[in-house]
């Protein structure tokens, strides 16, 4: 029997554990607090993130972080990207050699400016082929209730892609391979920066014109960056860069773009951290993503303005003029 560990009970954590188990994998979550874990094994649902979703009978749940990964075959990573490291490092002593480690994580580590495959390679010293990305349109909440949805599953190993596709894949989860692991984490990390920005319009009372320029600009800015990184330019027109992105910037799920619309209203960014249970992504990751640009001096004029935003006390009304003053240019 195929088994699993998913570091983190997060929503996206346990939809994407209640997916593996779904698809038959013996499923077991980490989680930080041991009442959390406990609720997850007696109820066998998550209260916290995901209240009122039955979790199948082959999902349980641990605080002991180590004996959670030995003997998993997959090892989930769920945990907000700036502490990935401190994370993984508490069990890379544990892993199994054969182990594939799975990224759900969008965002750029601050500091190094590192991808998250990058970081979950370095500390748990294995290579990039043991290192997958799900990337996609993945809303936790729809997946948990099973809604249709499908995803990227990206691995340099085609071979590694292909069983972990096979271990996730279900009639309501419809995963696709792609050997692009740099353009999938991107597209995963920049589209948080860009909700973000999308959010404050719809908080400011922008319409549709607005934001699908946001959109779509937006798009272009991180397929710049890809490109510059070596992606393949084809990846931000599929599930990891178009889809993902239009689904965080158009939803009221989205984590994201409900922060920018809060920003959009007038509320002040620390009052908005403190009231808020799960981690926005793209409010520290705009930074290390526009210290990314700059290294390999790739122009990102949304991500600077939101960086702006959320780290130098630009307002969000400032933040549109100065996209829109920006100098004319051809498409």
């Amino acid at each position: 029997m195929t088994r699993a560990a998913v570091l983190g009970t997060g929503s996206w954590g346990t939809a994407f554990g209640k997916v593996l188990a779904d698809a038959g994998t013996d499923v077991v979550l980490w989680a930080r607090r041991e009442e959390l874990a406990a609720t997850v094994r007696e109820r066998h649902e998550n209260t916290d993130y995901l209240p009122g979703i039955a979790l199948p009978r082959n999902l349980t749940a641990t605080s002991d972080a180590a004996q959670a990964v030995r003997g998993a075959d997959f090892v989930v990573l769920a945990v907000p990207s700036q502490s990935l490291r401190d994370n993984l490092a508490m069990v890379a002593g544990s892993l199994e050699p054969g182990s594939l480690l799975v990224s759900l994580i969008k965002g750029v580590e601050l500091g190094t400016t590192k991808r998250m495959s990058e970081v979950i390679a370095e500390v748990a010293d294995v290579a990039a082929a043991r290192v997958a990305v799900i990337s996609g349109p993945n809303l936790a909440r729809e997946i948990a209730a099973g809604q249709p949805a499908a995803t990227v599953v990206a691995c340099t190993d085609e071979a590694a892609a292909e069983r972990l596709q096979a271990a996730c894949h279900t009639g309501y989860f419809r995963p696709y391979t792609n050997v692009d692991v740099v353009g999938c984490e991107l597209g995963g990390a920049v589209k948080n920066v860009i909700a973000l920005a999308t959010g404050m319009a719809e908080g400011m009372g922008f319409g549709d014109n607005t934001k699908a320029s946001l959109i779509t600009r937006g798009l272009a800015e991180t397929a710049r960056l890809g490109v510059a990184l070596g992606a393949d330019p084809l990846t931000f027109s599929g599930l990891a860069g178009l889809g993902d992105l239009v689904a965080t910037c158009s939803s009221p799920l989205s984590r994201n773009r409900t922060f920018g619309e809060r920003l959009g209203r007038g509320e002040r960014l620390e009052d908005i951290l403190a009231s808020k249970q799960q981690t926005a992504e793209g409010v520290k990751s705009c930074r290390s993503i526009l210290d990314l640009a700059r290294k390999h001096d790739v122009d990102m004029p949304i991500t600077e303005q939101v960086v702006a935003v959320c780290h130098d006390g630009m307002s969000p009304g400032d933040m549109v003029r100065k996209f829109m003053q920006r100098e004319s240019k051809s498409e």
